[in-house]
């Protein structure tokens, strides 16, 4: 995943149709399309493999299981040819190092979740969250768009790994904003798979992300 444009693609639709419709329009404006399970349960989880041929997946499954339980779900993930999953830390250090070693270090751990109830049990302990993830070798963390104070913090205890924020959009945080605070890449969803004219929607943002970058 090479960083072009800053911004990341939540492609929380349903359906294969729509996914093909909206991925085909933003590609060249987006460096990487995050897939949840809306669109694995509702298109079946091949759409990882017709998503990858057009930029880079991270899979945003938020695994949070034993050990075990969280190899068979990335190798499963990552054999359909996803780059990246996303899990979470509070499964403690043998279940994400589990998921690192599966997926051999692509893997982005949620510190402090975006919305409103982030802040009640993820945000108390988001720092520890993130100095786990540094420990046990992941790419980078998930941290608030929502909150580009946060993920200023969260930067200095991670270093140069990675971060990827969403909540940019819909949820209300701005992609100059949050970039500026020390995220990688910016992830956003509604305001462009909802929007009238996607690929334009994309060019905006993209080109925001440009400038803060």
């Amino acid at each position: 995943m090479e960083r072009r444009n800053g911004v990341i693609l939540a492609l929380d639709v349903t359906s294969r149709e729509e996914a093909n419709r909206v991925a085909e329009a933003v590609r060249d404006h987006v460096d990487a399309i995050k897939i949840n399970w809306p669109l694995i349960l509702g298109a079946g989880p091949d759409i990882i493999t017709e998503m990858a041929r057009l930029r880079p997946v991270i899979c945003d499954m938020k695994i949070a299981d034993i050990p075990n339980t969280n190899r068979l779900i990335v190798e499963q993930t990552m054999a359909r040819g996803a780059e990246a999953v996303i899990c979470h830390g509070f499964a403690g250090a043998d279940s994400v190092k589990a998921c690192v070693d599966a997926a051999k270090g692509q893997v982005f751990v949620v510190t402090e979740m975006s919305h409103p109830g982030g802040q009640e049990f993820t945000a108390p302990v988001a720092e520890k969250l993130a100095l786990l993830a540094k420990e046990v070798g992941a790419r980078g963390i998930v941290a608030p768009a929502t909150r580009p104070e946060r993920v200023a913090e969260l930067r200095g205890v991670i270093g140069d790994l990675e971060i990827i924020s969403p909540g940019v959009g819909s949820q209300g945080g701005k992609a100059s904003e949050t970039l500026r605070a020390g995220a990688t890449y910016v992830i956003v969803g509604r305001s462009i798979y909802q929007a009238e004219a996607p690929r334009e929607a994309a060019r905006v943002l993209s080109e925001e992300a440009r400038v803060a970058l």
